[in-house]
């Protein structure tokens, strides 16, 4: 029913049609699907012709013939049905409450109501309506045909509860879930209607005054329309064929135990006898002892198949067990191994602060947590001559000891070809050409990278396509720097690099990142984002490099709580004091 309507709809949209076509149209819908009552196509005020008002055509079922009239009039003003004024207010198909149409179909119906739109210059433009009407004379029929062991019955309900079919006439539009509740004074009753007008599926226990009998009521939602069809059954209907089926097993297994009784006592002195010295020695075999023999029983039946199994399970388990033993001195040299790994990377970056004691130019903090016990993201600081400090940060296309080991080679390339006078971006071109020769197993890493007089406060940067870092100034809040595109290094060896320029004033920070911040995930998987880590930033006032590395460290900790770490995390935080005394 509900694909007539918005099919109508999308064919009015995307095609213009004059009134024959259109009643043509309704009319032939209406006679090849039984399952509508009638169909309107119903426009807005002069929206079809601008010297007509009212323009709905409608067409309806009155016994076998189709017959076709026209709504609207000062008697029908179709504009202010709630079959027309819902789905134009919240723009989307619905269904109607059951209601009568006095002036339409003249029956008690349910509408399916769908918009649709001229579409102007430069948006859609609400045109209309069309509609689909169910009659519930034909529902009633529908559901009155479900029957259900001796006197179970089926109903529905409209999302407000009203009964829309009952075996009892006199409940059909007049009564609710709910005023049937009050007039019992039935809490489980009214709890039964607040789940069914809710869209939940249930099976509940129900006392019925009328019979004075316990029924099951299974209900569940009719999501397109809002309804809810519940089924009606008596318990003692219900679970009649369940006594009957327990007094018959009963009957069974007293029956049944009886001759097990009499075969057990026949059998048991066989069959336990060996069994109690294959306990005792599965017993010591238990408590660690694969050398002890297992009783030879020479019988082909389970006694003598579970000793065979018990036999191979012994042999198994001594061969596990040394395995094991060699598995486990493996994993610890490994593991020792790892950790000398670590400790040597660890060793590669830089660990005096500040950079330069004897002035107080800058402050500098740092934070690196693998996600493994090595990882590939890397930083590195040091002067350049006596004024120009070298920074950088960088994130290695991998984790692990592949990462790690490309890591140290990208860091000592940044450090021995770091020279006085040298551009970052130069310095990026010149670590590029060298990452890429003999790079069979296709790495790559994103830097970031700067050079800072410490004198002027002039810093030149240069990027290889990592993730933009945060700036701190007194002129602006904090922001992404705006940085230059570039290519991660190790990929092509052609690439070239550009360096931008700004001037820092005593007091600015810049915290530098990679994206194991920014692609950190909760328990659901969410990302921590670019988004969350400005937000974060900007709470509170202008912090110093340890308390910036501290507070994202913090945040990124209590987004992630309870999910393991997928990318390794580095921060590097550098805040300029301003020019230093001479």
């Amino acid at each position: 029913v509900q694909r007539l309507p918005c099919y109508l709809a999308a064919t009015i949209e995307n095609q213009p049609y004059t009134r024959e076509e259109i009643e043509r149209l309704l009319r032939n819908t209406v006679a090849s699907n039984s399952e509508i009552f009638g169909a309107a196509i119903a426009f807005e005020p002069h929206g079809f012709d601008p010297g007509s008002y009212y323009y709905a055509p409608y067409c309806y079922r009155d016994t076998r013939i189709i017959r076709s009239t026209h709504l609207g009039g000062e008697t029908y003003r179709y504009f202010f049905q709630d079959w027309y004024q819902i789905p134009r207010v919240l723009n989307r198909p619905l269904w109607s409450e059951p209601y009568f149409d006095e002036g339409g179909g003249n029956i008690i119906m349910s509408t399916f109501s769908v918009p649709f739109y001229r579409h102007g210059d430069r948006e859609k433009e609400f045109w209309g309506v069309v509609t689909a009407d169910i009659s519930l004379l034909r529902l009633k029929d529908l559901v009155s045909a479900i029957k259900l062991y001796k006197s179970g019955h089926a109903f529905l309900v409209s999302q407000n509860g009203v009964f829309i079919t009952h075996p009892n006439p006199g409940f059909i539009m007049t009564q609710s879930v709910f005023s049937l509740a009050e007039a019992l004074d039935d809490n489980r009753l009214r709890e039964i209607g607040k789940s069914m007008i809710r869209g939940r599926e249930g099976f509940e226990l129900w006392n019925e005054p009328a019979s004075n009998r316990r029924v099951w009521i299974y209900h569940s939602p009719l999501p397109s329309s809002g309804w809810a069809l519940a089924v009606l059954i008596p318990e003692d209907e219900l679970l009649e064929d369940i006594r009957d089926l327990s007094q018959e097993v009963v009957l069974i297994a007293i029956a049944g135990f009886l001759g097990l009784f009499l075969v057990i006592a026949l059998v048991s002195g066989t069959i336990t006898r060996p069994l109690r010295v294959l306990a005792r020695t599965t017993a010591e075999i238990a408590r660690g002892n694969l050398d002890i023999d297992l009783p030879v029983i020479k019988s082909q039946d389970e006694v003598g198949a579970l000793t065979g199994s018990f036999r191979d399970m012994k042999v198994a388990l001594k061969e596990y067990i040394a395995t094991l033993a060699e598995t486990t001195a493996a994993k610890e040299r490994i593991e020792s191994e790892l950790k000398i790994a670590r400790t040597i990377q660890m060793s590669f970056l830089p660990k005096h602060f500040p950079p330069f004691p004897e002035k107080d130019a800058l402050e500098i903090s740092t934070s690196l947590v693998p996600a493994k016990e090595v990882g590939g993201d890397l930083y590195d600081f040091y002067p350049l001559g006596s004024d120009r400090f070298f920074f950088a940060i960088g994130d290695v296309s991998d984790k692990g000891v592949p990462a790690a080991l490309f890591m140290a080679v990208t860091k000592t390339l940044l450090k021995g070809m770091g020279e006085e006078g040298i551009t970052p971006s130069e310095l990026l071109a010149k670590v590029n050409g060298e990452l890429c020769r003999d790079n069979d197993a296709m790495m790559f890493v994103t830097i970031f990278c700067g050079i800072l007089n410490v004198r002027t406060g002039e810093l030149l940067y240069s990027n290889a396509g990592h993730n933009p870092p945060l700036l701190w100034t007194g002129k602006q809040p904090v922001h992404f720097l705006k940085i230059p595109a570039g290519t991660a290094l190790g990929v092509f060896e052609e690439a070239r690099y550009k360096t931008e320029k700004i001037r820092l004033e005593a007091g600015d920070l810049l915290l530098a990142y990679t994206d194991g911040v920014t692609e950190a995930m909760d328990v659901d998987r969410r990302f921590y984002t670019e988004e969350r880590l400005l937000e974060a930033a900007r709470i509170g006032k202008p912090p110093s490099a340890t308390e910036a590395t501290r507070m994202v460290m913090e945040s990124v900790r209590l987004f992630s709580a309870g999910a393991p770490q997928a990318d390794d995390i580095a921060l590097l935080a550098l805040q300029y004091k301003g020019a230093p005394e001479v």
